[in-house]
């Protein structure tokens, strides 16, 4: 790794990311620990809503600050995106000043402070998770209530509108994934793909394998539940082959579906470590999605610790994992690929193909490419 010239950063968190038990606070505390191990010192500054603060962050960071958010609904009619006006503080201003040192914003959600006259001229890097406002449509396109879809269809167009704005004074966008890398470059002329950091030193191979499928998730997401009533009613329902879904706040209907599929089990709230003792046992791990943004944390958690990977196409589209993944759009294929590779072993030979291709995906290839921008 080359010499650092800056070695302290600020990083701008949307929420604590601590415990590491969802997609952003995975990326953002994973990062963090790969900065350290790289020698950067880390000024942690992180919007609070929903979640304690978490001192056990100070064993990577030199400092630690803690912001509310504020979720007045009066910030629904601000011409901003509600995520990026319930972000503000001027404590947070005031501390960036102290220091000319360079600015890690995650997310779009913290980038009101590039326009703020007092931080004019500093390094910003922003560190995008999605193409927020394709996102929001998107889950304005599955909400069942009129209101959680009004704000989404509103959020997503001030996100577009937004991002037009606030993206071209940004020094550097990294994208997490090759296509939204490729977005960023064709619309603002930026943009460098650092892919997502977690949990993973190195893929690992676990002999241990009982005959089921696997599936995950915050189920509480719209987008998850989604995935998972798919599996239940288009692709387990034509198969006897066992499927557990694991994650937080499952639907009545997901419930009610599972409990009317005698070969699928739901196992809802369980902690991180139960969820990957599941991964790795599984035969296999069956990730559809129905929206291609960023790169999904789950299949790289699957693909460096567990066996067979079944997706369909939005998974793994521009995330250059596509051949480590059996892909399959339509549902009865999706369930025939189930019954065919529940006879197949997972070999070593998968695996040491995996390892080669995974080497593009560990924390240290991102943390370099960061450091390079540092300077």
């Amino acid at each position: 790794m080359q010499a650092l010239k800056n070695k302290t950063i600020h990083i701008v968190s949307f929420n604590v990311p601590f415990p590491a038990d969802y997609g952003g606070a995975i990326d953002i505390f994973y990062k963090i620990k790969s900065f350290h191990k790289a020698g950067i010192e880390v000024i942690l500054h992180c919007y609070q809503y929903g979640r304690n603060e978490a001192p056990s962050l100070l064993n990577y960071c030199k400092e630690v600050h803690y912001y509310k958010r504020k979720m007045s609904p009066s910030l629904l009619l601000n011409t901003k995106p509600f995520i990026v006006a319930s972000r503000k503080s001027e404590d947070l201003v005031k501390r960036l000043t102290q220091d000319n040192h360079p600015i890690l914003l995650e997310g779009i959600h913290c980038c009101a402070l590039m326009e703020n006259p007092a931080l004019k001229g500093r390094k910003f890097l922003v560190r995008n998770h999605n193409i927020e406002h394709d996102y929001y449509k998107h889950l304005a396109s599955v909400e069942k209530s009129s209101f959680k879809k009004w704000y989404f269809k509103t959020e997503s167009k001030k996100l577009l509108k937004y991002e037009k704005k606030i993206f071209p004074i940004a020094s550097e966008i990294l994208g997490i994934s090759k296509k939204d890398t490729d977005y960023l470059q064709e619309n603002y002329h930026k943009g460098v793909h650092v892919s997502a950091f977690h949990q993973f030193e190195e893929p690992s191979f676990c002999d241990t394998t009982e005959s089921f499928a696997f599936y995950h998730g915050n189920l509480s997401v719209s987008e998850n539940n989604l995935g998972a009533i798919y599996l239940v009613k288009e692709v387990f329902s034509k198969t006897n082959y066992p499927l557990v879904i694991a994650g937080n706040s499952p639907s009545k209907e997901l419930i009610e579906l599972c409990q009317g599929n005698s070969n699928v089990t739901i196992k809802a709230n369980i902690n991180s470590k139960e969820i990957m003792e599941l991964l790795q046992k599984a035969h296999m791990n069956v990730l559809p999605t129905f929206q291609n943004t960023g790169i999904k944390l789950k299949l790289l958690a699957a693909l460096f610790a567990g066996k067979h990977c079944l997706v369909n196409s939005p998974m793994v589209k521009g995330t250059g994992l596509e051949k480590l993944c059996v892909v399959n759009d339509d549902a009865n294929e999706f369930s025939k690929a189930v019954n065919e590779f529940s006879q197949k072993p997972f070999s070593k030979e998968q695996f040491h193909q995996r390892e080669k291709l995974l080497s593009n995906f560990k924390n240290n290839k991102g943390a370099e490419i960061c450091v390079g921008l540092l300077n």
